[in-house]
């Protein structure tokens, strides 16, 4: 069954304002910070979460304080001589630990990767057993990322 769209209403997304800013947030206090009773806020978080426009919880981790030192932005263009090389990269890419993100792209490459490693010398091993070796992929350009200036993955709602 294909998902569809959810049409929002203003405490919806008022609701969602606030638990991508503070997930951990209680029920009573995003009732009080939505200016709802706490049992129509929770019926609208579950209706949420049910129709699938919330999709899940997570901890935010600092890359550095968790050992993963060094972040690079990789795009790779397949091969097109290789039978089902979308689906073997697609494969790859859920495999890996070390690519965090992978988007579909329009343009020169065909993939956007954001990769973290612990250092330059893991990365550069990831490099020669997973993207180097595999025919499925013909070219794989690396931007090595040298400081974030923003790193917000909250919807603007």
């Amino acid at each position: 069954m294909a998902k569809t769209d959810v049409t929002l209403t203003d405490a919806d997304r008022a609701i969602l304002r606030h638990i991508q800013r503070d997930g951990r947030m209680t029920n009573q206090a995003l009732a009080e910070a939505t200016s709802m009773s706490a049992s129509a806020c929770w019926r609208r978080v579950q209706a949420l979460e049910d129709s699938g426009v919330i999709t899940g919880y997570r901890a935010e981790v600092d890359p550095v304080r968790a050992g993963l030192r060094f972040g690079a932005l990789v795009a790779v263009t397949l091969s097109r001589a290789t039978p089902g090389a979308d689906q073997r990269f697609a494969e790859i890419a859920a495999a890996r630990p070390e690519i965090l993100q992978c988007f579909a792209t329009a343009g020169r490459a065909d993939y956007a990767l954001r990769v973290a490693c612990e250092d330059v010398s893991h990365f550069n091993t990831f490099l020669a057993e997973v993207l180097r070796v595999e025919p499925a992929i013909a070219s794989a350009e690396t931007s090595v990322v040298l400081d974030v200036l923003k790193d917000d993955s909250a919807l603007p709602l």
